[in-house]
């Protein structure tokens, strides 16, 4: 019997080998979610933000006074999901709410300063993960992966 020594990326062959599930798209997303999202985390661990929290927080800086139901459509999220976001930006001092000046039943959003201070170092992150993401790619790739991404969730 010989020695093989093993890099991180190396597995013995019975280990590489999954059968007929890697023909399977679906499976191939959930393993190529699995990956973004630890290195997302990992990236964020000393924001202590999630990556809704993220979106959240970018989309009411792009959109002041925004609503939180506005909020839940473009991020396809539904209203207890944005609610316990916007509740958790709100405890925290990220972001408060305030009644719609042409519809007082809508409750617009808005960053407080230390909000916009934690999306400017969150924006740091993203790009630091998304240069990770990127750089597995070239130009042509990435534009023709998103397109592709872009047709399974629109």
């Amino acid at each position: 019997m010989s020695y093989q020594s093993e890099t991180i990326d190396e597995k013995p062959a019975e280990e590489a080998d999954i059968g007929d599930i890697d023909q399977i798209v679906g499976f191939h997303i959930r393993l190529a979610h699995g990956a973004v999202y630890r290195h997302f985390t990992e990236t964020f661990a000393d924001l202590d933000l999630t990556q809704k929290q993220v979106s959240a927080l970018w989309l009411i800086d792009d959109h002041p006074d925004i609503a939180q139901a506005d909020i839940g459509r473009r991020l396809q999220m539904d209203r207890a999901t944005v609610m316990a976001i916007i509740n958790r930006l709100q405890k925290r001092g990220f972001v408060e709410r305030g009644a719609s000046t042409g519809d007082r039943r809508r409750q617009t959003l808005h960053l407080t300063r230390s909000g916009h201070d934690a999306l400017l170092k969150a924006r740091a992150s993203v790009l630091e993960h998304e240069a990770w993401l990127k750089a597995r790619f070239n130009d042509r790739e990435l534009a023709q992966f998103v397109k592709l991404l872009r047709r399974i969730h629109e």
